[in-house]
């Protein structure tokens, strides 16, 4: 038999196939199961600090390392969570953006993070050109833009109809699975 796998890369295993699940639902139902997303923002603390405990690490390595995927957790939610009070990603999305944190900690959480949301960007003109609203969502995005810096009695109202949601699992997905390629 071959030499186990490196737990670094167990845990990408791990965060890949959280992120694969919840691409499929994502794009099946277009939501993504709380019992996913929360496994894995409640399991990432207590997996790396058994690592670190099976390492014979020292305590202050053992608080770091479960430190380090709270941390995750929360970097990994921070810019989500803005996003999600502004009405432009959905409530599972944070939520496993955090668990993904959580597993992969914070350098990688934010990198996958990072390349999903680039991912995103490059493949919601598509979408929105094959569904015939690009141009709709273009208009709308700017006029959410151009109310941050108006005051409230000026801002437009956007029906929420005139959104045009995409799901983020699928490209998240990509993200992890990038970030996990470029670390094995």
């Amino acid at each position: 038999m071959g030499e186990p796998l490196p737990y670094e890369h167990g845990i990408l295993m791990l965060a890949i196939g959280v992120a694969a699940f919840s691409a499929y639902t994502d794009w099946r139902r277009a939501e993504i199961p709380n019992r996913l997303t929360y496994t894995a923002l409640l399991i990432g603390p207590p997996l790396h600090v058994a690592h670190a405990v099976a390492a014979h690490e020292s305590l202050e390595t053992c608080m770091l390392q479960g430190g380090g995927s709270l941390l995750g957790a929360f970097v990994c939610a921070l810019v989500p969570a803005l996003m999600y009070r502004q009405g432009a990603i959905g409530g599972g999305d944070v939520k496993l953006l955090a668990g993904q944190g959580a597993l992969l900690q914070a350098m990688m959480g934010i990198e996958a993070e990072m390349y999903g949301f680039f991912a995103a960007a490059l493949l919601a003109p598509a979408i929105l050109a094959y569904r015939g609203t690009l141009f709709v969502t273009l208009k709308n995005a700017l006029g959410l833009m151009t109310n941050v810096f108006l005051p409230k009695p000026k801002r437009r109202v956007f029906d929420s109809s005139a959104h045009s949601w995409m799901p983020l699992g699928p490209p998240l997905l990509f993200g992890v699975a990038l970030t996990a390629y470029l670390h094995w």
